[in-house]
């Protein structure tokens, strides 16, 4: 694995800054799609991490409320939207390499990291790698660890052998809350499409990388002001998970989100963004 910006003997060539507004960046092997809203100078940056099967567009109606008051920083990670599939399967340290050298190649410190799932195990790996990156953490349905391994073998096989399709009803049920479900057709067909067209080798490379990391004793480590936010109905990463994150991270903040599952950022989107701007004006200058 290349460090954070690829070398020359790496075969890629380096990006100018004037190249990264185009907001692709070639980076750790991987070309990665990204966005950046407002000029991180003089407001703070809040940089969010998808979760699995998605891309950054599920941030879409939190970024709109926060936009003007924060520099906004999204991405798809490696295998998943517009982003290079790379190769699979990954560690979690690829997804945290990446996310670190975006940050670098923006000239960004001390950011906001909002994670959500795997994004949020990101953003626990980020700051235990680069601290003077992250000057808080939002952790929104995540946990120190996700899963077992039986399960996420079991899903793994699940999708190579028969495709994302074959295992997506199962995912949507855990993803969101049966009123979203019954009540958003339209909207559940959409979250559907982006799961199943999510890259096989991309979906199974992140499940390996989820599967493979326990951040229990890093968690315990953690030194920043943190947000644990859950959904109340999510089937996926339970409050009973986020609740014990928050709990082994010292002075973590814990809000359950009612009616909402795995998503916040789709279902409760204001909810979600309220707890952000409460949780950020609590922040030192």
């Amino acid at each position: 694995m290349t460090t954070n910006r690829d070398s020359a003997e790496a075969g890629d060539r380096p990006v100018s800054p004037r190249e990264a507004e185009l907001q692709f960046a070639r980076l750790n092997g991987v070309t990665l799609h990204y966005q950046l809203i407002g000029a991180p100078q003089g407001k703070p940056v809040i940089v969010f991490a998808n979760s699995l099967g998605t891309d950054f567009r599920i941030w879409r109606d939190v970024i709109v409320r926060l936009a003007g008051d924060f520099a906004v920083v999204t991405y798809d990670k490696r295998g998943h939207g517009l982003s290079d599939i790379g190769t699979a399967p990954y560690r979690m340290d690829d997804h945290v390499g990446d996310l670190e050298a975006l940050l670098d190649l923006l000239e960004i410190r001390s950011a906001i990291i909002c994670g959500l799932s795997v994004g949020g195990m990101i953003a626990q790996g980020l700051y235990a790698r680069r601290p003077d990156l992250v000057r808080a953490l939002v952790l929104c349905d995540t946990g120190h660890r996700i899963g077992t391994e039986a399960l996420w073998n079991g899903r793994i096989e699940a999708v190579e052998s028969s495709g994302i399709a074959s295992i997506a009803d199962a995912i949507l049920e855990r993803w969101f809350t049966e009123k979203f479900r019954t009540g958003q057709p339209d909207d559940l067909a959409g979250y559907r499409n982006m799961l199943c067209r999510t890259p096989v080798a991309g979906y199974v490379g992140t499940a390996a990388a989820i599967r493979d990391t326990d951040y229990t004793a890093q968690a315990a480590k953690i030194a920043v002001p943190t947000l644990c936010v859950v959904g109340e109905e999510d089937g996926a990463t339970p409050p009973e998970l986020v609740g014990e994150l928050a709990r082994l991270i010292p002075g973590a903040r814990y809000q359950p989100i009612p009616a909402c599952g795995h998503l916040p950022c789709i279902e409760q989107p204001v909810v979600l963004t309220d707890a952000i701007r409460a949780f950020t004006d609590l922040l030192s200058p």
